[in-house]
């Protein structure tokens, strides 16, 4: 599957939905490059998320989460997010540019191609991930220079 070109996606959520007078929780997020659009009508996508994971277990309990489609430019985000034994959650935001979803409370990467807000619609168990099907409640497109960046036999790569 090494061979197969995949567009990457920061997949982000809020430990608990933002309230004023409530506490907080701390945001979480993964590189993703099993991410696709599965339906225009009602407006779905799908994320593919390893079993058992910090995230598999945040979007089990939090339906709701934002998904930022990275420009080429932002390989170093993808990078740092997909790390194995990586820095804690709280200091993986610390220096990346980003605004909170509006209805999800979830970092949104500014910069990128595409920013999206969902509400888990579905979860389907198929072996060692969980399919997290999401319904988008919001979709930005801001103008963005460059292209996207993918992923291919192990490498981040720019779209020539």
């Amino acid at each position: 599957m090494a061979r197969l070109a995949a567009g990457v996606v920061l997949v982000t959520a809020r430990e608990a939905p933002l309230a004023e007078d409530g506490p907080r929780g701390e945001d979480a997020g993964m590189t993703a490059t099993a991410f696709l659009s599965v339906s225009l009508d009602p407006p779905l996508v799908l994320v593919s998320v390893r079993t058992g994971s910090r995230m598999d277990d945040l979007l089990e309990e939090q339906p709701l989460w934002g998904a930022s489609l990275l420009a080429e430019s932002q390989r170093h985000i993808a990078g740092r997010f997909a790390m194995k034994g990586r820095l804690s959650d709280r200091l993986l935001f610390e220096d990346i540019p980003y605004r909170r979803g509006e209805l999800t409370g979830a970092p949104l990467v500014r910069g990128a191609l595409a920013a999206l807000e969902c509400r888990t619609e579905q979860r389907v168990a198929a072996g060692d991930h969980t399919l997290v099907i999401g319904r988008v409640l919001t979709a930005e497109v801001p103008h963005t220079e460059g292209g996207p960046l993918a992923y291919y036999r192990g490498r981040y790569r720019r779209l020539d």
